[in-house]
């Protein structure tokens, strides 16, 4: 480690110096032109924390309920895939972390490590808070669709959380100029074939992940198949793609028990909206008929408060995750969510909150721009 690492930005730095440039670029990059990307970073400097005063908060509570499961604070690991690329430990040292600060992880179909050894280190590592979720993709394949959330609810995950932005992979032009591909020592670790553990080894002179989404993950994808999921499952299911009131409402509909409002990190479609913009959308569209979560931009304490102000019941962050782990491993994994839970609780206590219920709609107000001419 360089220096003292103090805000995100600070571990991102250092995770672009330690790893490969086609590691780092797929981590980090969007699609296209990568606007949306930017956006959702931009978006929460569009929201300003009006606080109030004298509120007495010598103490300030962040713990909150998600899907039924306590957790010290309503930020959580989004799924992030492969992240054995980012350190040897991968997704075993973010559950690590994950139990010790007492928070959730989303693990990624994609994981390096497998459902039951993510699973078999959260329940014996230090601490004792820490859930687990499955993210789901729904393969052309069937069968083996069920058999990850077979294994997901035999190992103890509390939670699927199914993508449903991803028919085709948006295009991510660094990918496609770094003919992004595992590492030769790596493999998706739930799948036993070759062709299904990304390990195939040519994909051509494209993104091989592209390639290998385009041969395995259903496109046919619809309304009918979250029916079909629930059928399958004892276990909440929670969409996450959703980027508007209509198709919440649709969500809610089919009977989901939570819908993140996520663009997937900006990594699919360019163009489309930040979602912070959108969130407030998604909320009153639903009418607390299921919780909203939303993922995208989280950089900061002060932009959890934004989003939970809006109407977010907890927010998911991705890519600061992988710079921990870049960085240092579990403890950086840990380190980067003890600045983010601190920052929070320091805007929480600025802004005259005592807990997360007070963090109500009237904390924020849209920024507004005033002309001087």
């Amino acid at each position: 480690m360089s220096g003292q690492r103090v805000c995100v930005a600070d571990f991102e730095e250092e995770a672009g110096r330690v790893l490969p440039k086609a590691v780092y670029d797929y981590y980090r990059s969007g699609a296209d032109e990568q606007r949306t990307l930017a956006d959702n970073v931009a978006a929460f400097n569009r929201w300003c924390v009006v606080p109030r005063v004298l509120r007495d908060v010598s103490t300030v509570d962040l713990s909150v309920s998600v899907l039924g499961q306590k957790l010290s604070m309503p930020l959580c690991v989004a799924a992030t895939a492969m992240q054995r690329m980012a350190h040897p430990d991968g997704e075993v040292a973010t559950a690590r972390a994950c139990r010790a600060v007492g928070t959730g992880m989303m693990l990624s179909s994609w994981a390096t490590s497998t459902i039951e050894e993510v699973m078999s280190v959260m329940t014996s590592s230090a601490g004792s808070g820490g859930v687990l979720w499955l993210q789901l993709y729904i393969y052309k394949d069937r069968a083996l669709t069920l058999s990850l959330v077979k294994r997901a609810e035999e190992a103890g995950y509390k939670a699927i959380f199914v993508t449903v932005d991803t028919p085709y992979l948006g295009r991510r032009r660094d990918d496609m100029r770094n003919q992004f591909k595992l590492p030769p020592h790596l493999s998706m670790s739930n799948f036993s074939t070759a062709s299904l553990a990304f390990s195939e080894g040519d994909y051509g002179n494209d993104s091989g992940l592209a390639v290998y989404v385009a041969k395995a993950i259903d496109p046919s994808l619809c309304w009918d198949d979250i029916t079909w999921l629930k059928k399958h499952t004892r276990l909440p299911v929670i969409v996450k793609g959703v980027l508007n009131g209509e198709d919440a409402v649709q969500a809610v509909n089919y009977g989901v028990d939570g819908i993140v409002v996520s663009n997937h990190g900006a990594r699919q479609l360019d163009g489309v909206p930040a979602t912070l913009d959108v969130l407030e959308e998604v909320v009153r569209a639903v009418q607390g008929r299921c919780d909203v979560f939303m993922d995208g931009g989280v950089r900061r304490g002060t932009d959890i408060l934004k989003a939970l102000a809006l109407g977010a019941k907890a927010v998911f962050i991705g890519r600061p995750v992988l710079w921990g782990l870049a960085c240092q491993g579990e403890q950086g994994v840990r380190e980067l969510l003890e600045l983010l839970k601190q920052e929070l609780r320091l805007a929480m206590a600025l802004s005259g909150c005592h807990g997360v219920s007070e963090v109500t709609r009237s904390l924020v107000r849209r920024a507004a721009f005033t002309s001087r001419m």
